[in-house]
């Protein structure tokens, strides 16, 4: 073979080489381009599945439906006494918080004689941060049955009835509805089948999301937290700690001077539909 021949061939091999060289690479290409678009289209969905959480995490809640007799902005507050008493007592609890239910245990009888008395308007802020920290739904569930408490009209007396038998913080009894339902038994009037279905509905479900996020905007970060007259007063520092005895001082120098409010059923009257009760606060989120 000449060696012109022999340089031909080795020509065409190397173009031919080459050509599948060029092919390959094109193929390398197309196969990167294709696992590249499928990614950004795996990254795009998850930013935009991402937005939108955030965006139903962030989203102001507006309660479809509001327990009879609340009260403030959105109706997220529930008055028991006398709302024309000279001093507002406001009080941040979660169902779930030992904390509370040490308070509530301590002072729950005197804060009830103050409201019978018409020397305090007691405002509840039923929170339900707890859930998110512990296992279990107690908060939640719990703050929708003293919801459906109120809207029966029996708040007072099953709030007192909850803190009572509140279990261990880890223990998510309260997130059994069948215990919560057990537990109106003990309030006169108020076991009966539209209150059993309002809390195996979660009727205020959406009304308890909304409260839990006026406390998030709040400058408040724990419960309890109890003010007079917007001035917090527990927990408090110093040589006059909360005691009941001077719960009733410091209301009685609150209120000297000043005419008692009229008193309703077991403390709990007829609530306005405006915001003055709480007037002393702070700022609307700030109870």
């Amino acid at each position: 073979m000449s060696e012109k021949n022999r340089e031909g061939k080795r020509t065409a091999r190397e173009r031919m080489l080459a050509d599948r060289a060029a092919d390959e690479a094109r193929d390398r290409r197309k196969k990167k381009l294709v696992i590249g678009g499928v990614a950004l289209a795996v990254i795009a969905a998850a930013v935009v599945t991402g937005v939108v959480v955030q965006n139903q995490r962030s989203k102001p809640e507006t309660p479809a439906a509001a327990p009879a007799g609340t009260i403030g902005d959105k109706n997220l507050v529930i008055p028991v006494g006398a709302a024309d008493a000279p001093s507002v007592l406001t009080v941040y609890e979660d169902p779930r918080c030992p904390a509370c239910g040490i308070f509530e245990r301590e002072f729950s009888s005197t804060v009830d004689q103050l409201e019978d008395a018409g020397k305090i308007y007691t405002n509840y802020h039923i929170v339900s941060f707890i859930d998110r920290a512990v296992p279990g739904k107690g908060s939640k569930t719990a703050a929708n049955a003293l919801a459906c408490a109120q809207d029966a009209g029996h708040f007072r007396d099953y709030h007192d009835v909850l803190y009572r038998n509140q279990p261990d913080e880890t223990n998510d009894a309260f997130g059994d509805k069948a215990t919560l339902i057990s537990l109106a038994k003990q309030v006169n009037g108020l076991d009966t089948p539209a209150f059993e279905a309002c809390v195996n509905n979660n009727t205020f479900g959406g009304w308890v999301s909304a409260v839990q996020q006026d406390f998030d905007k709040s400058s408040y970060k724990s419960t309890p937290t109890v003010l007079l007259n917007g001035q917090p007063i527990y927990p408090k520092n110093g040589a006059d700690e909360i005691t009941p005895q001077n719960l009733v001082k410091w209301v009685d120098a609150a209120n000297q001077g000043k005419q008692l409010g009229a008193t309703g059923s077991h403390g709990q009257s007829p609530a306005p539909t405006s915001t003055a009760s709480e007037s002393n606060n702070p700022s609307p989120n700030a109870g």
